[in-house]
């Protein structure tokens, strides 16, 4: 199962953006055991949280809606799409 996945740290209110196809409880686990190396972006803080999962079509699909609210930059928006279903079909549709 492909997915494009939100996460969020409440001692950094900070976001982060990936994409996996390993069950996404193995991925978070992983990000809070900072089992990617100690000097990336998730490993500043060890209590991200699932905010947000994208169902994709494939691999290569859930790259282009990472990126595609990775160019946005905006909390906000991330925000936004979380409540918003129109919104995540709307991007789910323009990144086929």
């Amino acid at each position: 199962m492909d997915v494009c996945y939100i996460i969020f740290s409440p001692s950094l209110n900070k976001f982060y953006v990936g994409i996996t196809h390993e069950p996404i409880h193995n991925r978070v686990k992983k990000h809070n055991l900072h089992q990617y190396g100690k000097h990336r972006f998730t490993a500043k803080a060890n209590d991200w949280e699932l905010y947000l999962l994208l169902q994709a079509q494939s691999y290569s699909h859930a790259r282009r809606m990472e990126l595609k609210i990775k160019k946005m930059k905006s909390a906000k928006f991330i925000r936004e799409l979380k409540e918003n279903l129109v919104m995540q079909s709307l991007l789910i549709q323009q990144t086929i």
